[in-house]
């Protein structure tokens, strides 16, 4: 069953933001690491709650990997195949739909220099066999699109950097993406969306914000109305002082969002991944980029990309303030829609500020306010 509700047509919790161990630069993990079978289920609950209706993984997040047998999801008698057996009968149990499947070029160490964009042929072909190994879990799965995070393909000093190939090597690397689910006849898959981000883990990345996406595709991807954008809101594109309601209006107007990722943001810092609506600031921001999809008339999958604050995670209740946490994910989602929908059209006649402290006002559900005194 969908949610279908406004502009949402399902809500998608990942297994990185359940599975997340809180950890940071500045300190160790507050939660211990869980196994994946403990995310599935802990997503299986959500669902049967009602909470959630799809979930979205990392390969890494669900089997490990070995550079040295790149295949072994083909392999029956493998653990890792006896794993993914496991995972898809939870799933499959409680009705979850398996929204994205997207390959980790970021964790491993082969990958600190980037993974499709890696200066070493060697790494990117390691690369492209990742990806392809992610494809099929997602065949198996039942993944509706592929999603390639930008990850560490990008750089911190510039004079390393071969410029003269670099973009070719990306464009190879996402064609060969379409190029192995034509070839292997993947029809699950709709689209494929590349993921955008300015810094963090790396200085500065190669696509580092939507419009850059948009202009990677049309110029240079073969299969241009396969791929979209999934940007990451209000995080990803907030961390470089853009704003999320033009960047999903953008979007729209060029067919290319294909979903979202949500969660807060603090501007100008690095990724703070907040949970929906939490911080010191975006309320309204995130409200009006739900208004103008409304208005625009989109529909598509909203998925939680972030975390819940590291103060709140619980370590004698670990499974229990994960559920919290995406019971809080949900309440934000709804809040948010909701105040969207009580915001009105703009007055005729009256100036803009006028017409932004309207909208405040029915935001807030205010009557009117006494401007004078007595």
């Amino acid at each position: 069953m969908d949610f279908n509700k406004s502009c949402v047509t399902m809500r998608s919790m990942p297994f990185w933001c359940v599975g997340n161990p809180l950890g940071d630069p500045f300190g160790g993990p507050v939660l211990n690491k869980i196994d994946s079978l403990e995310t599935a289920k802990i997503i299986a609950w959500a669902c049967k709650e009602g909470y959630i209706e799809a979930t979205s993984y990392h390969d890494d997040d669900l089997v490990p990997w070995n550079p040295e047998e790149p295949e072994d999801d083909l392999d029956k008698n493998s653990a890792v195949y006896a794993k993914l057996c496991k995972i898809k009968e939870i799933l499959d149990g409680a009705g979850v739909k398996v929204h994205a499947s997207i390959c980790s070029l970021h964790g491993n160490a082969l990958f600190r220099d980037g993974g499709l964009c890696n200066p070493d042929p060697a790494i990117r072909a390691l690369a492209v066999k990742k990806v392809q190994r992610t494809l099929r879990i997602g065949q198996f799965l039942g993944a509706k699109y592929y999603v390639y995070w930008v990850a560490r393909d990008g750089f911190e000093v510039p004079a390393v950097v071969e410029w003269n190939k670099v973009y070719d090597y990306l464009a190879d690397g996402l064609n060969a993406v379409t190029d192995y689910i034509e070839e292997k006849q993947m029809t699950n898959y709709i689209g494929a969306t590349v993921e955008p981000k300015p810094n963090e883990p790396r200085g500065q990345m190669f696509l580092p914000s939507s419009g850059h996406a948009v202009g990677f595709i049309l110029g240079r991807l073969k299969r241009k109305d396969f791929w979209g954008v999934n940007p990451e809101l209000l995080q990803h594109e907030s961390m470089c002082l853009l704003n999320a309601v033009m960047t999903v209006s953008y979007l729209c107007s060029m067919n290319k969002l294909k979903f979202l990722h949500f969660g807060s943001q603090i501007k100008a810092q690095f990724d703070n991944d907040f949970p929906p609506l939490i911080g010191p600031e975006g309320l309204k921001e995130t409200v009006f980029m739900f208004h103008a999809l409304k208005q625009i008339g989109w529909k598509g999958v909203v998925e939680y990309d972030c975390h819940m604050l590291r103060a709140e995670g619980d370590v004698d209740n670990q499974i229990e303030c994960r559920k919290q946490f995406i019971i809080d994910c949900t309440r934000a989602l709804s809040i948010a829609l909701e105040l969207a929908d009580r915001i009105q059209p703009a007055k005729k006649g009256i100036s803009q500020s006028s017409a932004d402290l309207d909208s405040i006002q029915q935001l807030c559900n205010l009557p009117e306010v006494n401007l004078k005194r007595g």
